[in-house]
């Protein structure tokens, strides 16, 4: 079996390659760059294709089927980047990646405590030697109430972070889980938006919740209410979280992930002129935090990442022998939950039962948060 990585980044990701390779036994190739019309012969010979949140067309993958590629484990917890329509006509499964959620979860803190003492505002003033008072004071979360959009792994650490400072937690997901409920109380979205003063989405990105905070959604909200997002920029339409900074409806925002970030972030464009013009808005105002999809690099995250390409590769070619027909059932252990779960045909992994807090690409809503396992082993 072999394995091709685009994307590489030669400053942390390639070290882990060669480690991996030998713990596995599977052969790789790689290169630094996306995926383009130009490098896609690259991947002959290879039976999975492993990338980062980049461009990827039904072309891209047409021609990468052509060539006997079979399985695109991607080494991001989001797979919304891959044409999944496309993949499951071609009888290409995928897998996204898994990282312990503290990292995501303190970050999303940090920047709610940032906004809320306009850590942001301070910064640049002292940068021009303007240490007064005037125009910095700050709110204390203590006496605030947050809310929690998504408690799959990332939300509910949150939730469990956030218990120790003493604020209010309120928390939406469309399969509650006991865990969260040690710490937060579930909420319909209504009661969500005009109950808190802090929101913070932890939900994984579906066709459905695109937008899902769009100018309706906040004008329910609390005026001054701070928006926090570190999972995906297409939960939040720009054109209303402008209008609502504008207003001041929205006291402030934190900011890791933004709409139409493929191609964007992880590049240097110093001196480019962005074409995005909802990003450079977005950064002129005094009162957003903005980070350029960074919540989760560690160097603890970025190992977990990195292996978890080999381990659901390893894993789908173990099922692939055992199973030539292409279906076959397991088991597999996170932690203390467990879950069994049923995979046939092509597409990706299928739990057979509810994993409560769990990204489930069916939900009705598609507002429901956690990670989908990638090709646990066959029990």
């Amino acid at each position: 079996m072999k394995i091709m990585f685009y994307a590489l980044r030669p400053f942390d990701e390639q070290a882990y390659c060669e480690p991996y390779s030998k713990q596995y036994g599977i052969d790789y190739a790689y290169t630094a760059e996306v995926p383009t019309p130009d490098n896609l012969e690259l991947a002959k010979g290879c039976d999975a294709v492993s990338t980062n949140p980049c461009l990827i067309t039904p072309e891209y993958l047409e021609a990468w089927a052509a060539m006997g590629v079979k399985f695109l484990p991607c080494r991001s917890i989001g797979y919304d980047h891959i044409p999944q329509q496309k993949a499951k006509e071609l009888g290409m499964r995928i897998s996204h990646s898994w990282y312990p959620p503290a990292g995501v979860a303190d970050y999303a803190i940090m920047l709610m405590l940032m906004c809320n003492r306009k850590v942001g505002q301070i910064l640049r003033r002292a940068d021009a030697q303007d240490y007064s008072l005037s125009g910095k004071m700050g709110r204390d979360i203590t006496r605030m109430t947050v809310g929690v959009i998504g408690t799959g792994n990332i939300g509910r650490t949150v939730l469990r972070h956030l218990s120790g400072f003493g604020c209010k937690l309120l928390a939406y997901d469309l399969y509650p889980n006991d865990e969260a409920r040690q710490y937060a109380e579930y909420v319909d979205l209504d009661t969500l938006y005009k109950s808190c003063d802090i929101i913070t989405l932890h939900t994984n990105a579906t066709a459905v919740n695109r937008h899902m905070i769009d100018a309706n959604a906040i004008a329910k909200m609390k005026n001054g209410v701070v928006l926090i997002n570190t999972a995906r920029g297409t939960l939040i339409d720009p054109e209303a979280l402008i209008n609502g900074l504008e207003s001041g409806k929205i006291g402030a925002a934190g900011l890791d992930v933004v709409e139409n970030e493929n191609g964007l972030f992880y590049f240097n464009h110093m001196g480019d002129a962005l074409q995005n013009r909802e990003l450079a808005m977005l950064r002129s105002f005094p009162n957003v935090i903005f980070t350029p999809h960074t919540a989760f690099y560690t160097d603890v995250n970025v190992a977990s990442m990195v292996e978890s390409a080999w381990a659901a590769f390893s894993r789908y070619g173990s099922a692939a022998a055992l199973y030539p027909c292409g279906q076959f059932r397991g088991r597999a252990q996170h932690g203390r939950r467990r879950w069994s779960f049923h995979l046939s045909g092509c597409g990706a992994a299928r739990p057979s039962g509810h994993m409560p807090g769990s990204a489930h690409p069916a939900s009705a809503h598609g507002l429901c948060g956690g990670w989908l396992p990638a090709l646990p082993r066959p029990a």
